[in-house]
């Protein structure tokens, strides 16, 4: 059970750090969760015109959940390395130093997936990035590419990276539910690939 209990809490912990949030206060934006979405997320933070400053949020957010699994994978083994970033992403989803009320999960779950399985993690990528340069939705594009997530993995043959991106999958459904409804009645708010920087 130790590394088990060894890869839970590396794994939240790492994920639970609000990048987002954190980068918005140093850069003068103030709380990021009273603007747009009021998610902690790139895509909140791309809302606020600074690309730079959403492209790191992007990327320490991927990073978290990849230094969580590679830890694990190289202390333990491959299964704990996946365990270990499937509690990152729900550390970033549910962070305890915010009452729980985190972000989305999308860049931590595809950090995984790069750090894990670099195959399906490009697929991942490149299904997200294909969909929301067409319509322009990110939580249409995060659902889309999360759905294909656990497919490119079963067509691998990887058996634990199908179950987890599985797992994941459905987490994301529920975290984007709200989105959902708004992408049925039409409502979702759009991202901006060409907003100016203020």
């Amino acid at each position: 059970m130790m590394p088990y209990i060894v890869a839970t809490i590396i794994g939240y912990v790492a994920g639970s750090i609000p990048f987002g949030l954190v980068l918005t206060y140093c850069a003068g934006l103030g709380d990021i969760r009273k603007i747009g979405s009021g998610n902690i997320g790139t895509t909140n933070v791309l809302r606020t015109g600074h690309k730079g400053l959403a492209l790191l949020t992007l990327l320490l957010d991927v990073f978290k959940a990849a230094f969580a699994a590679l830890l694990c994978k190289y202390l333990f083994n491959e299964a704990l390395g996946y365990f270990a970033g499937f509690m990152a992403v729900i550390g970033h989803n549910y962070p305890v130093w915010l009452k729980f009320k985190g972000g989305k999960g999308v860049a931590s779950t595809l950090g995984l997936m790069l750090a894990m399985s670099p195959l399906v993690g490009v697929l991942t990528c490149l299904t997200w990035l294909s969909v929301a340069l067409i319509w322009h939705y990110s939580s249409l594009a995060a659902l889309t590419a999360l759905t294909m997530a656990p497919i490119y993995a079963f067509l691998s043959g990887n058996e634990p990276a199908t179950l987890t991106y599985a797992l994941l999958a459905l987490l994301s459904y529920y975290r984007h539910r709200e989105n959902i409804k708004r992408l049925v009645q039409h409502k979702e708010s759009k991202i901006s690939f060409h907003k100016k920087v203020s």
